[in-house]
């Protein structure tokens, strides 16, 4: 389920305005290994994907701890980049990771408090 809650942007040399959205995909379960395997082998495809969001401020991809899965977080200008950010890696792990199952992510959005670099 998504979730929004709008937050002053506290971040004042982001010159990006008053405020900036983030989208946390979380990737465990069935094929989030291999699709973490893939993700890593296809880094340099996945980032331009993002990258060419309308909007994009940044793009993190982790593996987690354990090693059986990770998640991405991506932060946009507006809501609108980080919707179209989920829309393009949904679209991208079905063309290009189908044969593996993985679970859907759980999506967790919201507002940037800080965004330091």
């Amino acid at each position: 389920m998504l979730s929004m809650i709008r937050v002053q942007d506290l971040n004042a040399f982001s010159g990006l305005g008053n405020t900036m959205d983030a989208v946390v995909r979380t990737y465990t379960g069935k094929g989030a290994k291999e699709l973490f395997a893939l993700l890593e082998e296809r880094k340099a495809e996945v980032e331009q994907l993002i990258r060419s969001v309308k909007g994009f401020v940044s793009y993190t991809l982790a593996r987690s701890s354990d090693g059986l899965g990770g998640l991405s977080m991506t932060v946009c200008k507006d809501k609108e980049g980080t919707d179209e950010s989920v829309r393009r890696a949904k679209e991208w792990i079905a063309q290009n990771a189908g044969h593996i199952g993985v679970d859907a992510p759980k999506v967790s959005t919201g507002t940037i408090i800080i965004h330091a670099t």
